[in-house]
Formats: C-alpha cells, sequence, structure tokens
C-alpha cells in the first residue's frame, strides 16, 4: 500500500468558479488534508499544474498557493508522462479542441459543461474517451448541494408518494455593467461566444431531473434577452446576443412535469437563489442550495379561498425543516473525491461525458421549442 500522486492539469483556474471551487476549495484542500483515501487504505494526492493563456496570472497564482508547476503551453503538459489527469474549466469554444487533445495524449479528463458547442460534439468527445480507453467526468456538482442531498433523501425514502410535479426558481440581478460592474463574465450575454442561460442552465436541470426524479422526455420552453444592452470588463457598450431568462415545461419519464424559471434578469424573493418545490400524494418539499422544508399530508393545511377575508394561513410557518444529520463538504470536491476513488478504485461515476452529452441534448431542444414554439421530445443518446 502506497500513496499515489496524481498529476493533474487544470485548465481555467485563471477564471472565479476554475480558481475557487475547483482549486482553492477542492484540489488544494484535499491536498491539505492529506489526499483522498481508498479502499485499500492507501491515499490518492492531487498535485497541480496550472495552465492557462496569462503567464502573469498563473505565476500569481501558483506563488499565491506554493504550486511548483505552471505553464501557457498545454502540448508540454499533456507530453508529461506524470500528468494522468486534464481538468478543463474554461470558456465553452475553447474546451473541444483541448479535451480532444487531452484524450489524444492518454489522459483521463474532468470538465465543467457545457462538454461541447453541439450535441454532436459533445457525442463525438464521449466517444473518443471510450475507445481510448481513459476515464471520463463532467462537473455535476448542484447534485452535491447540502440541500438537494437531503431532497434525494427524501425521494429515496419514498416520502413523496407519487411524485407529481417540480417546480424550480432561479435566477438574480446581474448588473448591466455601466453603473455597476457585472458579477458574470460579458460573455455570457454573447451567443456568438458560447453565452447564454439556456446552455448554461439547461444542462444542470438535466442531470438533477435525471438523477433525483427521472429522465427527461420532452422540453416546450420560451427564451428572452431581457437586457439587451449591456457592458463589458472594459467599461465598453455591446449588444447582449444570448438569452437571459429562460421558462420552460419538462415532461419527465413517467409523468411528472417539471417547470423551471432561468433568469438573471429578476430580483431576488426567495430564500436561496433556485429552489425546487417538489409536490406528492404524500408530501411535499422546498429545496435551496443548503437548505430543505417539508410537509406530510397528514399535516397539510386545508386552504380555502375567500378573497374578501384576511387569510389567516401562515403557510409557511407549518413547514417543518429537514435535518442536516450529517457534515456536508464542498459539493466541487466532493465531485471530484468521487472521481478520484473511480480512477483508482474503479468506484461507480455516473457524471460521464455521455450524460454532459445528454444535458447539451436538452438545451439544444430547449433552443428549439423557443425558436419553433413548439414541444421537441427527446430521443435516446446513446455512443455507436
Amino acid at each position: 500500500m502506497g500513496d499515489h500522486v496524481l498529476g493533474v492539469a487544470m485548465n481555467g483556474v485563471t477564471g472565479r468558479m476554475g480558481y475557487r471551487q475547483h482549486l482553492t476549495r477542492s484540489i488544494l484542500a484535499i491536498r491539505q488534508d492529506g489526499g483522498v483515501e481508498l479502499p485499500d487504505g492507501s491515499r490518492v494526492i492531487p498535485e497541480p499544474v496550472l495552465v492557462g493563456r496569462s503567464a502573469e496570472k498563473l505565476r500569481a497564482i501558483a506563488e499565491r498557493h506554493g504550486i511548483e508547476r505552471w505553464s501557457t503551453d498545454l502540448d508540454a503538459v499533456l507530453s508529461d508522462d506524470s500528468v494522468e489527469v486534464y481538468f478543463d474549466a474554461q470558456i465553452t469554444h475553447a474546451r473541444e479542441a483541448a479535451v480532444r487533445a487531452a484524450i489524444a495524449a492518454g489522459k483521463h479528463v474532468y470538465v465543467e459543461k457545457p462538454t461541447a458547442d453541439s450535441l454532436s460534439a459533445a457525442l463525438e468527445l464521449a466517444k473518443l474517451a471510450r475507445d481510448a480507453g481513459i476515464r471520463n467526468g463532467v462537473v455535476q456538482d448542484k447534485l452535491f448541494l447540502p440541500g438537494l442531498l437531503k431532497l434525494r433523501r427524501l425521494v429515496d425514502s419514498g416520502f413523496f408518494g407519487r411524485i407529481l410535479s417540480i417546480r424550480g426558481e432561479f435566477g438574480y440581478w446581474v448588473f448591466e455593467g455601466d453603473w455597476q460592474p457585472a458579477q458574470r463574465p460579458s460573455w455570457n450575454y454573447r451567443a456568438e461566444d458560447g453565452g447564454g442561460i439556456v446552455l448554461d442552465m439547461f444542462p444542470h436541470w438535466h442531470y438533477i431531473l435525471e438523477q433525483l426524479f427521472a429522465p427527461v422526455r420532452a422540453v416546450t420552453a420560451r427564451v428572452a434577452t431581457h437586457i439587451p444592452e449591456r457592458w463589458d470588463e472594459g467599461g465598453r457598450r455591446y449588444t447582449a446576443t444570448a438569452d437571459d431568462a429562460a421558462y420552460a415545461v419538462f415532461e419527465l419519464e413517467g409523468g411528472t412535469v417539471a417547470q423551471i424559471n432561468s433568469s438573471w434578469s429578476v430580483r431576488v424573493d426567495r430564500d436561496e437563489l433556485v429552489e425546487f418545490q417538489v409536490d406528492g400524494t404524500h408530501g411535499s418539499a422546498v429545496a435551496g442550495l443548503r437548505s430543505c422544508r417539508v410537509q406530510h399530508r397528514s399535516v397539510t393545511p386545508k386552504a380555502v379561498w375567500d378573497p374578501d377575508a384576511v387569510d389567516p394561513g401562515r403557510y409557511r410557518e407549518q413547514w417543518d425543516t429537514v435535518p442536516d444529520n450529517t457534515e456536508f463538504p464542498n459539493g466541487f470536491r466532493a465531485q471530484w473525491e468521487l472521481f478520484f476513488k473511480h480512477l483508482r478504485a474503479d468506484a461507480p461515476f455516473p457524471h460521464d461525458l455521455l450524460s454532459g452529452a445528454r444535458g447539451l441534448q436538452l438545451a439544444e431542444a430547449g433552443l428549439r421549442s423557443a425558436q419553433s414554439g413548439r414541444t421537441v421530445e427527446l430521443e435516446e443518446v446513446a455512443l455507436p
């Protein structure tokens, strides 16, 4: 038994999510804690190698965290035998070519989503990885959030009875960038750069619905660009060409209906930035990023509609809070640890490139539905 030092090339860590969630709160935190323990008692210790376009930014991050290796030459990093895993958190347009190069170099790959610009390209990446015999994964972090882990616990226990419907609300106001800096990068609002809330969020909704409830079989969507003009990081005015809001109905296998609103042009009047209400014959739940509240049928109040009287309901006070009952690690870190166990101990890992392709399929179907005004059915996605 010996520890496994695992070289991980990390591309895109100069961006906010790549740096905060993947580098500092996942890889460096795992390394600081002595690695990931495997069933045989040995440990996987990740050793990051930073990759990117800006030498100045990479050098600064490396010096800040005591990271020995960084490079602006991706080909050189991929040719290094000590690097076994390639991770990609770049903008979507740059991802496909880099992942192809990593697969060709025989590296295991773990990537942010969407995995490519199109379903056909995403399926090609999945096929290349399968044919090369490499392990692969896609970040599906929201499944590991405390609120959704509690929701999974309820689903697995049969709390809901027959699940009837799911209603999701996600979003917040992203500043236009003129009088106050925007809190998201400007490329998110340019379709030509791979932006748009559908491409960003529908892959999330796909894996949440698929993993917690049932596969999505059809989608009806409307999209909008509510804010047509924004200002970029340099203070320059630009035309927003990508959708910043989407309103969708997802039909799940078995008959459950999910309705999810996604918007970067909405002000928050919820406890958390995303909330899902699940209603079933035996009970209901409202889950956010961290919290989860429930109401069983035995304590459901008898609401009566009377517009001529003050409603005495105080309905929100009649829900119970689901306890933590455990410690919840950072969701990104939790999935990294599962991926390392998949690599070294053959642990199950359903979040592969094919799963990521199905998420992109849903995004494309949503955009087609918005363009045509029709419901779009999803065919089964499989590799030839």
